[in-house]
């Protein structure tokens, strides 16, 4: 039953980060913002990652796992209920620190839930069931924009002519019925955590080295120090590319599609995630990570130049590619920031959890070149093709640090 729960709470995790990829181009059309401006709903909510990741870590510490997963859903349900007077009243601003409450109870819940499913058994099969919850996490990142696209882009069942005349306040409403949804499934399963009774679980291993260890010591390290850059640029990357896919791909001369079609082509992007996952992980049994994870960013590069300079079907399906190749980034850079630290590994997760908030910074700043390049091109798909070099430069960077940056000697040498 414990484990059930679990995995539901990992699928609506991963439901809840996608829905962006579907509110923002929702919410910029209604509002008519820019590119820049409608980015910073993901600054709000992976900016949470940032802010909230060592207090979250404090919390956990203090009330045990399974309080604090019932507190990450509680949280998260209530920044999902502070969205619908955000649609009510039509208000862009107030959408941001709702997005950044939702964000913090999913910050909680990464903090508790993994550590909790490793313990909840077995040892020796703890990472069978870490890795079985991720693939649902997966799942939740595929359903999510599909579920969302439905809902949010119901209006666009309209005509155009029927779906212009309509008042912004009316067609910001139409994300009320799908953060009902999900408020209300994060409030059961906290009900659920609570009176199912799950077992109050506590880590049980004993570091060999008691010696106090700061962020400072850890960050000497540049295999860490260099991982922690890798996971702010994969994140932002990740997210970038997925959160202009919607805009991208329903432009005339690359989709020609509407918001809720466009929406399904997200979901195929995190279904090649979600399969290349399964796939990487038999790969990682007997490939070199360093070599898989420089590989991966390459081909990705590659595909992004592909989709920059062509049109129609090519340029579509060359970006939703990229989603294949992502899958293995996230997992590799973690493990090899975080190899042989020993006692060190606690400070250096945090770090990397932290990183996570490369989310909330390259979306912008990708978003900000397409309104420069806007300005300046003739057409909107060429701004949106130009800006991809923001990605590009991402993937290359995370390239270098499977093939130096990673190495244990630091970036002059050493074994790898």
């Amino acid at each position: 039953m414990a484990l059930i729960a679990m995995t539901a709470i990992f699928f609506m995790w991963g439901f809840i980060t996608e829905l962006n990829g579907v509110l923002i181009p929702h919410l910029q059309s209604v509002f008519e913002l820019t590119h820049a401006r409608s980015m910073l709903l993901d600054s709000a909510f992976f900016g949470a990652y940032f802010v909230m990741a060592l207090p979250a870590g404090r919390l956990v510490a203090k009330v045990g796992y399974k309080h604090g997963i019932m507190i990450g859903l509680l949280i998260a349900g209530a920044g999902a209920m502070l969205v619908l007077p955000a649609a009510q009243m039509a208000s862009f601003n107030l959408f941001l620190p709702a997005l950044f409450i939702l964000a913090t109870g999913v910050v909680v819940l990464q903090v508790a839930a993994n550590p909790y499913v490793s313990l909840l058994g077995a040892p020796q099969r703890a990472a069978s069931r870490l890795n079985f919850a991720q693939a649902v996490n997966s799942l939740g990142h595929t359903i999510g924009p599909y579920v969302a696209g439905i809902l949010i882009f119901s209006a666009t069942l309209l005509s155009a002519e029927q779906l212009a005349s309509l008042p912004a306040e009316q067609r910001v409403q139409t994300v009320q019925p799908l953060y009902i949804g999900v408020a209300a499934t994060l409030l059961a399963l906290a009900a659920a955590v609570y009176f199912f009774r799950l077992p109050a679980l506590f880590e049980a291993t004993e570091q060999a080295d008691s010696r106090p260890h700061g962020f400072g010591e850890v960050l000497r390290l540049p295999h860490v120090r260099w991982g922690v850059l890798a996971i702010f640029f994969y994140v932002g990357v990740e997210v970038t590319v997925a959160h202009f896919m919607v805009t991208y791909v329903s432009r005339p001369d690359i989709g020609a599609m509407s918001g809720r079609d466009a929406s399904l082509y997200l979901s195929y992007y995190h279904g090649a995630a979600m399969i290349g996952r399964f796939a990487g992980a038999a790969l990682l049994m007997r490939a070199n990570p360093r070599q898989v994870l420089p590989m991966a960013a390459a081909i990705n590069i590659v595909l992004l130049l592909v989709t920059m300079n062509t049109l129609g079907d090519v340029a579509l399906w060359s970006v939703v590619a990229v989603g294949l190749f992502n899958s293995i980034m996230f997992p590799t850079v973690f493990t090899l920031a975080i190899e042989r630290l020993g006692p060190m590994t606690e400070k250096a997760s945090s770090l990397l959890v932290m990183a996570i908030v490369g989310g909330a910074v390259i979306p912008p700043l990708q978003g900000l070149f397409v309104d420069i390049f806007n300005a300046h091109t003739a057409s909107e798909t060429r701004a949106l093709q130009y800006a991809f070099f923001v990605s590009i430069l991402c993937y290359a960077y995370i390239l270098w640090y499977g093939w130096r940056g990673s190495r244990l000697g630091g970036i002059n040498g050493g074994q790898g």
